[in-house]
């Protein structure tokens, strides 16, 4: 039996629904994206973007993300921290390509985030790499694990009726 993996249960192929007072809003993640060039710098001794530079690009795309939606206040009390990646490579990516690399925050619990992250080859559109991270966010002043407010959740989705 095939498991299914978090980033298979994107909001691109169905939004969260909520069922409030008989009412069924969605709840689509907002999508951040951002574009790059693969450099001679990305590549390894295989002539195409090393393995460890997908994780860099991932991390930084979540931090890109983060630093356009959060308040002010958001960054100014909370930080970040991954807790586990699952990461998927589906085709490699050679120097000078045009890379998409999208995003979005798939869930809150408590203290976690899941994120999601897909880079796909600009021209063809084809994905060449997914992953899932666990983020755990931290109060800035004492390091220590601190719940997403209801505020944030609900900041980084759009809900419809």
């Amino acid at each position: 039996m095939k498991m299914a993996l978090p980033f298979e249960r994107s909001h691109e192929r169905s939004p969260t629904r909520s069922f409030l007072n008989n009412q069924q809003p969605m709840r689509t993640p907002k999508t951040f994206e951002m574009n790059i060039q693969v450099s001679p710098e990305d590549l390894d001794e295989n002539e195409h973007v090393n393995n460890v530079q997908y994780l860099q690009w991932v991390q930084e795309v979540a931090k890109r993300h983060w630093e356009i939606e959060a308040k002010s206040e958001w960054l100014e009390n909370y930080v970040w921290v991954a807790a586990s990646h699952h990461i998927e490579y589906k085709k490699p990516a050679f120097l000078n390509e045009m890379l998409s690399i999208k995003t979005h925050v798939d869930s809150f619990n408590g203290v976690k985030s899941n994120r999601l992250v897909r880079i796909y080859h600009q021209d063809s559109d084809q994905l060449l790499c997914q992953c899932s991270t666990v983020w755990v966010m931290l109060d800035r002043k004492t390091n220590k694990p601190m719940r997403c407010p209801k505020e944030m959740e609900d900041h980084f989705f759009t809900i419809s009726e």
